[in-house]
């Protein structure tokens, strides 16, 4: 059988494999070379004469030209096919390695952010430990009672912080949310300066500012990392995006909650605000 023949024939079978080319093709080349085989079949058994041979002969370099297309175009197919495939393969593997990457670094911000909570612990004095475990609010709840600091009689941080927190317990969010401001713009370092600023938040998601009030709670993570007050900045503005109707942003947040943050109180919280959606979790 002519080598290119025999290629094509290869293709048709891998092309037939990939679904790209049709049974009916194949049939049409197998036919083919049946038809030629019973032609030099029928030539060794009836030839007669020169001319008959030469016709014969004719007729069977014509249709082995017509073959030979063939293959060439079955051919210039599979190695189309094969070259889609590699071009494919390479996207997925280049994919492959940026996600590798990423959670690498991922990782490895996770682990500096654990080695820094775990440094201001061991060197935070009580009253400031106190002060970064005050507790995040549920949505459509009241919060919990804010932290207890000492006095300064009736100035510095402490009364301008008390003052801003007494607005936001009786509904004043404005007057909270100057408040907070000021202390946070005034006393940036202090203690009491991660939890002002998620306050000013939560006075906002409270006047149903949700855009601001996310912007503020982003605010909180990337000012305050290590603070305590990021896993509830975190849940709120997961509730946030749902009063916006942004479910499926709010969804995201909310898993989000639960994966960095899988054993704090805000993980339940997101937990069953995500089973309230009919989302399954971990």
């Amino acid at each position: 059988m002519h080598p290119l023949i025999r290629r094509s024939l290869l293709a048709a079978v891998a092309l037939s494999a990939a679904a790209c080319v049709t049974s009916s093709d194949i049939q049409k080349i197998q036919s083919q070379i049946n038809e030629l085989q019973d032609q030099v079949a029928q030539l060794k058994r009836t030839a007669s004469s020169k001319e008959e041979v030469q016709n014969v002969n004719a007729r069977i370099a014509e249709q082995t030209q017509t073959l030979l297309k063939s293959s060439a175009t079955l051919v210039a197919k599979v190695d189309q096919i094969e070259e889609r495939q590699n071009n494919a393969q390479g996207a997925v593997e280049q994919t492959n390695y940026r996600v590798d990457r990423l959670v690498q670094q991922i990782t490895q911000q996770q682990h500096d952010l654990d080695e820094i909570r775990a440094a201001i612990a061991r060197s935070a004095p009580p009253a400031a430990a106190g002060a970064a475990g005050a507790p995040g609010t549920a949505a459509g709840t009241a919060p919990m009672s804010e932290i207890t600091v000492a006095p300064d009689n009736g100035e510095g941080p402490t009364t301008m912080y008390q003052a801003a927190y007494r607005d936001y317990q009786r509904g004043n969010y404005d007057l909270a949310i100057s408040g907070f401001r000021e202390f946070v713009s005034k006393y940036p370092k202090s203690d009491l300066a991660d939890n002002a600023a998620y306050w000013i938040g939560e006075s906002l998601y409270s006047q149903k500012k949700y855009h601001e009030a996310i912007q503020q709670f982003d605010s909180v993570v990337s000012s305050f990392p290590s603070s305590e007050k990021v896993p509830s900045a975190l849940l709120k503005k997961g509730y946030a995006y749902i009063n916006l109707g942004e479910k499926a942003q709010g969804i995201v947040q909310l898993q989000y909650v639960v994966h960095e943050h899988p054993k704090s109180p805000e993980a339940a919280k997101a937990r069953d605000e995500l089973k309230r959606l009919g989302v399954e979790t971990r």
